[in-house]
């Protein structure tokens, strides 16, 4: 049956009765998000309120007549303003409704409404304002309202649409979700499935990437760049911002902004960005931070697609400063802007369409194939200047700052099309969606390798996030620069057997030990290669591994040297040690490194010429670079981190497999009967038979005594981190966790791959894999068990913390047996804030 445009709350005493289900709060703040729509324009999309009635009248006043019958699937009725404005009070949990905002209007509307007869299931309803019916908002609000259904336990959408409705049918069909349709006729039934099927998510994944990088093209390739606050002294940042535009050749137009200036570096200035001749793409804002508000406002008026904001005094000040800022971003995504900063130091696109230096860094990059995004504004300065000293060529470069809208996953999308960057480095310091990022990164990290530096290096769910996204993470900015400068310029190598050429006994033993510490073998080489290599050099040199030239060594045996190690099978990589004072000149022995690099150009070759000025120089030859560092230790960390992401590349991508035996709707029935807190025992272990875990002590009680056979305990957990959602925590009992801090952790959801490497991942592993003398566990068997643990609470996040201790590890094709288990649920009434 049709309903009217905009139904009574339902948390109005007319309400039907529905069953108990947890409470949400007034305003769920957790459902407001920026969003982006095909065509690029962003979005701020948020949970209706009270204070939004009268936005919602005149939303409603907007639609035409075709759009009113398309909503009320039949003749239009027009609805009274009293009736329209009941629609801005919901309860967020049995109705929702979410707006997308076009500046300070509605653009679109989706509501859901729960059926009482079958409250998995609910009624939801789409209207989206005319003049933006072919932007994509409608897919938008679907993937958002789905979300949130699935949050507050529904699993089924219902929707009625008109036979000629084409626009909302293909966004249903288009979803990805599974559906099914009632017969043909001029009205029909949709009811979307709305458990995220892999369908769904890639069909997301591509719409989200294919907007993101079209919000992004006036931020990092645009036509006119405007700066707001550009000053007449060279000292002041604004200066220094249009001196580098006109600098680094932005073959755009340059708008300075001053009322009181006339000309600033030689070009117009403009008293506002109102008097501007064209509105530019980008803006970069430099004024103090009591008047960026202002600013921002003006640019969205004028229609200014991206805004840098420079500015610091934000978030960094304190709460209002992180208010501020906060609203910034919420403004800007409203009125169509994408917004960088504050509190960063600007934009760099090397690339030539864009030529874009948009910064007041002194040091700008030279071109080249990394790109860089940094939390960091002041570090971005010493980063640029340290790589331009280092010759390391950048494509792009942007300093994030506070990161309140652009993120770093989206530079990712932006850089993972980009030709000219094959390397990128990022320093992160908090994220805004870490599971978008792991998904992102998974897709680019095959391709272009991601090298990551993250202040808390103790931090086990970064680190997992990661290791299972396949991003290389260093220790150090130098470390960084190490791994990037190996990557940028040689290719990683296919294994991770190395040789070392040296002329000097003492630096090829610490580089040995470097490279044992980094993961790395020194194997020695084939008969053949000794061979080859006792016939070149002089009797004295030793063949072995590593080679010694001994310091009367010159350009040719170096050359010598490296052309037969590169060609022995049983070689991945070369580093090749020098020590200047004792040989040839410098220039002689790069030379002969570099045509031996050239003529094999599928192991990676690495230098390190200790005590030598300037040989980093020497190294290079067009395009052909082969990196060189001070001390042989970097050189071989860099390799053994390049040695370990070949190594996660090449093995096959894992997948989140459809697990038999899993009852979901018994699983959220047992949830839905218990209160916030500990769950009895006899509950926790029917929630884990939902999901084929079987619990052989479901009473509490003390923990069993010692097992009969010789296998180890094991414990499996799961907390519910803020930032990173649930982390799973795998580890032998006793002195192994307890002393040795021998525990594996990963984020859901976990692939096959994942649990894989989890469960090997401990130094404890030989006691499992047989390698100690005994049968081993059942490796299988423990490894699905880790998978069943992420599925249930991916599906219930009301899972607040599990545990499963002991984990009795059986013989191989025994299983395990899980002897006691405790599960927490969270309480939701403490999430989110109030309007």
């Amino acid at each position: 049956m049709p309903t009217p445009p905009y139904p009574p709350s339902l948390s109005s005493p007319s309400s039907p009765s529905y069953p108990s289900y947890p409470s949400y709060p007034s305003y769920p703040e957790d459902l407001e998000r920026p969003g982006l729509v095909r065509t690029g324009r962003s979005t701020f999309v948020r949970p209706i309120r009270p204070e939004d009635a009268d936005r919602l009248v005149a939303f409603v006043g907007t639609l035409s007549r075709a759009t009113l019958a398309y909503r009320s699937l039949g003749p239009v009725v027009r609805a009274r303003d009293d009736v329209i404005r009941r629609g801005a009070h919901v309860d967020y949990l049995n109705e929702l409704a979410l707006i997308a905002l076009a500046g300070d209007e509605i653009a679109g509307l989706v509501r859901y409404v729960r059926d009482p007869e079958e409250p998995e299931h609910a009624e939801v309803t789409f209207t989206i304002r005319d003049d933006h019916q072919s932007e994509g908002f409608g897919r938008l609000l679907l993937e958002h309202i789905a979300a949130a259904a699935r949050a507050r336990g529904i699993r089924v959408l219902e929707a009625d649409v008109l036979a000629d409705n084409a626009r909302m049918i293909n966004v249903f069909l288009a979803s990805g979700y599974r559906i099914e349709t009632g017969p043909p006729g001029q009205i029909i039934h949709f009811e979307i499935a709305i458990d995220p099927q892999a369908q769904a998510v890639a069909r997301a994944e591509r719409r989200e990437h294919t907007a993101v990088r079209r919000s992004l093209k006036p931020l990092l390739e645009p036509r006119s760049v405007a700066v707001i606050g550009a000053n007449r002294d060279p000292l002041t940042i604004g200066h220094e911002i249009v001196a580098n535009l006109l600098r680094g050749g932005f073959g755009g137009s340059v708008f300075p902004v001053n009322p009181r200036a006339e000309r600033i570096a030689g070009v117009r200035a403009y008293a506002s960005v109102r008097d501007l001749p064209e509105p530019p793409d980008l803006a970069l804002v430099a004024v103090r931070a009591e008047a960026v508000p202002d600013v921002v406002r003006e640019c969205a008026e004028v229609g200014v697609k991206a805004v840098v904001v420079v500015s610091s005094g934000f978030g960094e000040t304190g709460v209002e400063g992180r208010a501020t800022e906060r609203e910034l971003a919420r403004f800007a995504r409203a009125s169509g802007m994408r917004l960088v900063g504050p509190n960063c130091m600007g934009v760099v696109n090397t690339t030539p369409a864009a030529r874009l230096a948009a910064t007041f860094s002194p040091a700008l990059p030279t071109p080249g194939r990394v790109a860089m995004s940094s939390q960091s504004g002041p570090l971005g300065l010493a980063v640029l200047d340290f790589a331009r000293r280092l010759r390391l060529g950048f494509s792009g470069f942007v300093s994030v700052g506070h990161a309140v809208d652009v993120s770093t996953d989206e530079l990712l999308q932006w850089w993972e099309e980009d030709p000219g960057t094959s390397v990128i480095l990022l320093h992160v310091e908090t994220f805004g969606d870490p599971r978008r990022f792991a998904r992102v990164a998974r897709r680019i990290a095959p391709r272009k390798p991601i090298v990551a530096v993250h202040p808390g290096h103790a931090d086990s769910a970064v680190s997992s996030l990661f290791a299972q996204s396949g991003v290389i993470r260093t220790r150090s900015l130098q470390e960084l620069f190490d791994v990037a400068l190996l990557l940028a310029h040689q290719p990683p190598p296919p294994g991770n057997r190395v040789a070392l050429i040296t002329n000097a006994g003492g630096p090829a033993a610490l580089t040995a030990g470097a490279c044992a510490a980094s993961g790395l073998r020194v194997p020695a080489l084939g008969e053949r290669t000794r061979q080859t290599l006792r016939a070149a050099l002089a009797p004295h040199a030793d063949v072995s591994n590593p080679v010694d030239l001994t310091p009367t060594a010159t350009a040719a045996h170096y050359r010598q040297a490296l052309d037969a190690v590169l060609a022995d099978d049983g070689i991945d990589a070369a580093v090749v040690l020098f020590m200047p004072p004792l040989a040839d000149k410098p220039d002689e022995v790069a030379s002969a490194i570099l045509d031996a690099a050239a003529a094999r150009p599928d192991k990676p070759v690495l230098a390190s010429f200790l005590g030598g000025a300037g040989v980093a120089d020497l190294l290079h030859r067009g395009d052909l670079v082969v990196p060189t560092y001070t001390f042989p230790e970097a050189a071989a960390t860099s390799l053994g981190h390049a040695a370990a992401y070949q190594d996660w590349r090449s093995t096959p991508a894992g997948v989140v497999p459809d697990l038999a035996g899993v009852d979901t709707g018994r699983a959220r029935s047992l949830i839905a009967s218990c209160a916030p807190g500990p769950v009895p025992a006899a509950v926790a272990a029917e929630l884990l038979a939902s999901y084929g875990i079987a619990v052989r002590d479901s009473e509490p009680g003390p923990e069993p005594g010692p097992r009969s056979d010789p296998g180890p305990d094991a414990f499996l957990t799961v907390r519910a981190d803020p930032v990173f959602g649930p982390v799973v925590a795998f580890g032998l009992t006793g002195d192994y966790a307890d002393l040795m801090a021998d525990v594996a952790h990963r984020v859901t959801p976990l692939s096959d791959r994942d649990a894989r490497e989890m469960v090997r991942s401990l130094r404890a592993t030989p006691l499992l894999d047989g390698r100690t003398g005994g049968p081993g566990v059942d490796l299988a068997a423990l490894e699905e068990t880790v998978l069943r643990i992420s599925a249930m609470v991916e599906d219930l996040p009301e899972i607040e913390a599990l545990e499963l201790r002991p984990v009795r590890l059986l013989p191989p094709g025994d299983g395990v047996a899980v002897a006691h288990a405790t599960i927490r649920l969270a309480d939701n009434t403490a999430a989110g804030g109030s309007s």
